[in-house]
């Protein structure tokens, strides 16, 4: 039996297109409803919607009848739309919303309630994203534990593609709500996202005031198609490819989630977005994701940034997801940890210079072998989405928190003793492990990988036996398989926070003892 909600919320999308075309014409934008949240101080939240041509429109914003801002703006002629900014507001809440059009003797008004100030998220990506409470580890106890979090407010946009921008969204799945356990349970990869939810819930642990969750994903997606034709452009993007079939389960045509599922959400004002996308381009122009993927990063940006009049930070945080591992077959393939490393802009880490004011959760310890949606799909959303919150709370709320596992900052050729000592940014607990570091070592122009075992150890620095290469040793890669260790057990950790070393690759140019070399740029 479907609840009365869900039979409401999967109606709208008639009601939306029988208002836009009726007399009247006058009505908010489609994600503008009862229970939503929005943008708090110091940015102004933007109210928009549709109505008749030169009408003036008259947004109040009030609470316990009492009004607190009034706002006046026209219809323009050329797009039928109107939109307002109001002034900053403080997190916390109800409010309504009241937005009435006069022309001549007309009077139309529309109202919403149930409206909060805070923090406004935007989730997107694929399946991954996708996922449900329902389909995650210990989902019974995370589906009843919602009762404190009815300020964390969800919506899910339907899944649509278009072949121009669109203005509005077409359909939305669930309109803004409060958690429950059907809108958060609501079957296999609909509704709302596990990751989204989960990330909300434990910002909203620190931060105690309202948060907005909005989940716009399709499973089985390249990058190219939540990506605009401008930025695909400036990455030289081939035209239209065809994916492996073995991948494609949603659609791939470029640009075409851009234009229905993101677009259309430009004028809100957000704090950030998360992002869970990259396993349909392992073998899809995984070679140019290292631009690609930057690049969506700033379009993004700039799109929601002017479209919100300005009040969208221009470089607003962003965060992903460092893809988890998953089964490949028996054929050895290094695409997956290609895609890992051209996430970060092949930095190995983030913010970096390419990717200012992101971060990343790094996933390949939390592999699901046994997952029953596939490997590539694992169930542990709960240390993801905290992981994913650690980066939030530092590169968006300016937390003094360590938020990535450590990396690696000098590493020294001690050709003497046949060892390769790494000194690391951090502490590093570590579990031997003798396969996941691996040389290159070269002879006459041809260079293999050997495996490279752990030696010593201390707090903050970790040796390598290189003795098996005899020749030139000219790089030096960690955890650069598809699969590098079971669930959390990889061999390099942050002690206290328990955040896994993130893959790298370092060039070493140099085979003087004791040179110094950083990881490969």
């Amino acid at each position: 039996m479907v609840a009365p909600g869900f039979v409401f919320g999967l109606v709208l999308p008639l009601l939306l297109r029988a208002d836009a075309s009726a007399d009247v014409g006058f009505r908010f934008a489609s994600y503008i409803d009862d229970y939503m949240v929005l943008q708090k101080e110091p940015a102004g939240a933007v109210i928009w919607g549709y109505g008749v041509s030169r009408a003036t429109v008259t947004v109040t914003l009030c609470q316990d009848q009492e009004t607190i801002m009034k706002k006046v703006t026209s219809v323009k002629a050329h797009s039928d739309s109107w939109m307002v900014v109001l002034d900053p507001v403080k997190p916390g809440g109800p409010y309504e919303v009241m937005a009435q059009q006069i022309l001549g003797r007309k009077n139309f008004t529309l109202r919403i309630h149930g409206v909060l100030f805070g923090d406004v998220w935007l989730c997107s990506g694929q399946s991954n994203m996708q996922m449900t409470v329902s389909q995650i580890f210990n989902a019974t106890s995370e589906l009843s534990n919602t009762a404190a979090y009815q300020s964390v407010h969800i919506l899910s946009v339907s899944l649509n593609q278009a072949q121009q921008e669109l203005e509005d969204l077409a359909e939305v799945d669930l309109r803004w709500s409060k958690p429950t356990l059907e809108n958060l349970g609501h079957g296999n990869f609909t509704y709302m996202s596990a990751v989204c939810w989960l990330f909300g819930r434990y910002l909203h642990d620190t931060l105690r005031y309202p948060v907005g969750l909005l989940s716009s994903s399709w499973a089985g997606t390249p990058i190219e198609a939540w990506s605009s034709g401008r930025s695909l452009k400036a990455c030289g993007v081939p035209r239209q490819g065809s994916m492996p079939s073995d991948l494609e389960t949603g659609p791939s045509e470029y640009s075409v989630l851009w234009n229905a599922m993101i677009h259309p959400l430009r004028n809100m004002t957000l704090k950030g977005v998360i992002w869970y996308q990259g396993e349909s381009n392992v073998n899809f122009n995984r070679d140019l994701y290292n631009c690609t993927f930057p690049a969506l990063v700033e379009d993004w940006r700039q799109t929601f940034h002017d479209g919100s009049q300005g009040q969208t930070e221009r470089f607003f945080p962003f965060g992903f997801v460092q893809l988890s591992s998953y089964l490949s077959g028996a054929t050895p393939n290094d695409g997956l940890p290609q895609i890992r490393w051209h996430q970060t802009a092949d930095f190995g880490y983030v913010p970096n210079l390419r990717m200012p004011n992101t971060f990343m959760a790094v996933a390949m310890d939390l592999c699901d072998r046994n997952s029953p949606f596939g490997s590539t799909h694992p169930r542990d959303k709960q240390t993801l989405a905290y992981r994913l919150h650690l980066g939030a709370r530092a590169v968006a709320y300016g937390a003094k928190l360590t938020f990535q596992g450590p990396l690696p900052q000098k590493i020294e050729l001690l050709g003497d003793m046949g060892l390769l000592n790494l000194t690391y940014s951090q502490p590093i607990q570590v579990q031997r492990h003798d396969k996941i570091f691996e040389i290159s070592c070269c002879s006459d122009h041809q260079c293999k990988w050997l495996p490279a075992p752990m030696d010593t150890f201390s707090a903050q620095t970790l040796a390598l036996n290189v003795k098996s290469c005899r020749d030139s040793l000219a790089a030096v890669r960690y955890a650069w398989t598809a699969w590098p260790c079971e669930y959390k057990q990889c061999p390099l950790y942050h002690p206290t926070s328990a955040l896994p070393a993130p893959p790298f690759t370092a060039f070493i140019t140099n085979q003087i003892p004791g040179y110094r070399s950083k990881v490969a740029k």
